[in-house]
């Protein structure tokens, strides 16, 4: 265990070191530049690495086995950057003429808005945020224009629609590409209660009116929502989300006012627990620089001890990859306790236990939670 304990750490600093400073990359050894390729690859920041290199001029310094992969992944990303776009330009066409305004939520909002987490990084879906009033009329427009509703089993069709915060996700019969449609950012079961009217309200459009993102101190509460109660109990938090985070305060934060408005933004939106952990971890992993005056506002949102001692201990083995070739069984035990705790906040206890048992149930009988629309017949659909 000491040999697996002390060759995770390294790893992790390796690619912390990695991303903080891009500049000493080129000083890298081969060995640390192979262990750096497979780590970037599990978390999916080679585009990351490579956006870095190419900004401050360093992409030719480093070896050029290591290049080739980093181009790679970024020609893997320039694609899928203009499928997307080319998602929300269909989007547009299939919904002309609706009143309400689009609000693209994440990596469609990056993409879209031009904003820092775009540059090497890599997005599958397109998500959208919809008045819950206006989702049978997205819904039926997109259906009609060759989104298909996903074949799922009736119980998870129930589960998105009664408790969650979307509908199941569409899927474009001939493109394969997926869209979120959302009506709120935490289902209506969720521990944190936040109105999503002040969201609608303050969101921002972008050049084509017709298109909206979120105002930037909700743009920041919904990816820290989404980093930590939308958590995977194998790929555990994700180092990219909270990377995103970091660059979405250094982007916002060079002007004052946003500072003066996160916190109290946050309160009103029942999401100070969320913005206390984006910046504690965001500050300890990447050093983001943020006001004292700020984390002196957040300060009281925290935990008790011995909470905060615990939340410290599994988000750093939950959300760093560590050696592929040292597994450490603490870090997949924190994965599953954070999951857990992301399902505990979504939903009452007996609902949770109702839920958790009937997946369990339906895993161990071999059923599968959605069908593989490439074979079915679309012509029946």
């Amino acid at each position: 265990m000491g040999k697996v304990t002390a060759q995770t750490r390294l790893a992790n600093q390796l690619l912390l070191e990695a991303i903080k400073n891009p500049k000493n990359l080129p000083v890298l050894s081969l060995a640390d530049w192979e262990l750096l390729i497979r780590m970037g690859r599990r978390t999916r920041l080679l585009g990351r690495l490579e956006a870095d290199l190419s900004r401050i001029g360093l992409l030719a310094e480093i070896p050029s086995r290591a290049a080739d992969h980093l181009r790679a992944a970024r020609n893997v990303i320039d694609h899928r950057n203009t499928l997307v776009k080319w998602e929300i330009n269909r989007i547009l066409w299939a919904l002309n003429g609706t009143e309400a305004p689009i609000i693209l939520l994440k990596g469609a909002a990056y993409v879209q808005a031009n904003l820092p987490p775009a540059h090497g990084r890599i997005f599958a879906d397109v998500d959208l945020l919809r008045p819950e009033e206006r989702i049978e009329e997205i819904e039926e427009k997109l259906s009609l224009r060759g989104w298909l509703k996903m074949q799922i089993d009736p119980y998870d069709d129930r589960y998105y629609r009664v408790w969650m915060h979307e509908i199941p996700p569409l899927r474009h019969r001939e493109r394969g590409t997926e869209i979120d449609i959302h009506h709120r950012i935490l289902p209506r079961t969720s521990r944190l209660n936040s109105d999503p009217a002040l969201l609608f309200e303050a969101a921002r459009p972008l050049e084509d009116s017709r298109l909206h993102v979120l105002a930037p101190a909700d743009m920041v509460l919904h990816a820290l929502v989404h980093l930590f109660l939308e958590c995977d109990p194998r790929e555990g938090l994700r180092l990219r989300d909270l990377l995103d985070v970091h660059l979405l305060f250094q982007h916002y934060g060079q002007e004052q006012s946003f500072w003066d408005g996160l916190t109290p933004r946050a309160y009103k939106l029942g999401l100070e627990r969320p913005l206390f952990y984006g910046l504690r971890f965001a500050l300890r992993f990447f050093d983001t620089p943020i006001p004292q005056t700020v984390r002196s506002e957040i300060k009281n949102a925290g935990p008790r001890w011995p909470m905060l001692w615990l939340m410290d201990h599994l988000v750093a083995l939950a959300i760093l990859p560590g050696h592929p070739d040292y597994p450490y069984p603490w870090a997949t035990l924190a994965r599953h306790l954070l999951y857990l705790r992301a399902h505990w906040l979504k939903m009452p206890p007996l609902m949770l236990a109702r839920h958790l048992l009937y997946k369990a149930y339906l895993r161990s009988r071999g059923v599968r939670g959605k069908v593989d629309l490439a074979k079915l017949d679309l012509r029946q659909q």
